[in-house]
This record gives structure tokens, sequence and C-alpha cells, in this order.
């Protein structure tokens, strides 16, 4: 990659919806050169998809909890077996594997703290290989939807 399609995916991290006409002329570029360039960078799978950013409490999901998960096993049956089950879960907003302690953060949001409280009894709790929970409740994002540096 160079700086030109680095520009080009900086402003469509911003912006995603742009025609290429206006990403053309906010990178500097004539429309065919920009077409072919957005092209590769989406073939090469640099750009992975387009999506709406959206509005947590408008969809009734406004309450959000990072919950800290350490196994009690780590066996390959049990991490695959507890990563679908996290993957099936829709409230589970992202999920990560970590190295040292806690095994996993996830990021989780429902309805209220009630709601919260079911899913973490009834679902995450019972899922393959679980040893602890710890959950803490997201005040407010401070940093949120950052681009990556245009380095």
């Amino acid at each position: 990659m160079d700086a030109i399609d680095r520009s080009i995916v900086a402003v469509l991290e911003t912006e995603g919806r742009l025609s290429v006409t206006e990403l053309a002329r906010r990178v500097r570029l004539t429309v065919a050169p920009c077409h072919r360039r957005l092209r590769e960078l989406e073939r090469a799978g640099v750009i992975r998809g387009y999506r709406a950013v959206v509005d947590p409490v408008a969809l009734g999901c406004g309450f959000e909890v990072l919950t800290s998960i350490t196994m009690d096993r780590e066996d390959a049956a049990t991490i695959t077996a507890f990563e679908q089950g996290l993957a099936d879960l829709p409230e589970v907003r992202h999920a990560e594997r970590l190295f040292g302690d806690p095994d996993y953060l996830v990021r989780v949001a429902t309805a209220d703290l009630p709601a919260y409280q079911r899913l973490r009894d009834e679902r995450l709790a019972t899922l393959p290989g679980v040893r602890r929970l710890t959950s803490t409740i997201v005040m407010r994002r401070v940093v949120d939807q950052r681009p990556y540096p245009n380095t």
C-alpha cells in the first residue's frame, strides 16, 4: 500500500458512503484510477466491507458490559465449543482471546442490567470450560470507532 491507498482507506473509514467521484476528489485522483485502487483494496481484503454505524440506545441495546472470562480448561475441543457458543450469542458484540489472565474479553450489549444478568447466568456462565466471569459495566465510551492511523 502506498500513501494514496492509505488516504483512500482513511477517508472511507470515516465516510464509507462516498461516491467514487467524491472519494477521488478528496484523495486528489481522477475517477478511473481511484476506482481501480478501490477495487484492488477490496479484492486484497484491505477493505473488508461497508456498514452503518448505529446508535445502540435507539436499538434498545444501550447497556454495555465488558466481561472477562477465565477458563478452567483449554483443550482444543473446549475452546472450539466455547468460542462457537460466544459466536451464537447475538448480544456479544466483540470477543477476543487474550494471552494471560483473563483468557477472553467480551463486550456485551443488552437492554438493561436484568437482561445482562439473565444472559450472564443462563448463557455465558454455562458455556463449556468457563471457570470465572467478571463483569464491568461501561459508563461511557471515550474513544469509539476511531479509524486506524494513516501511516
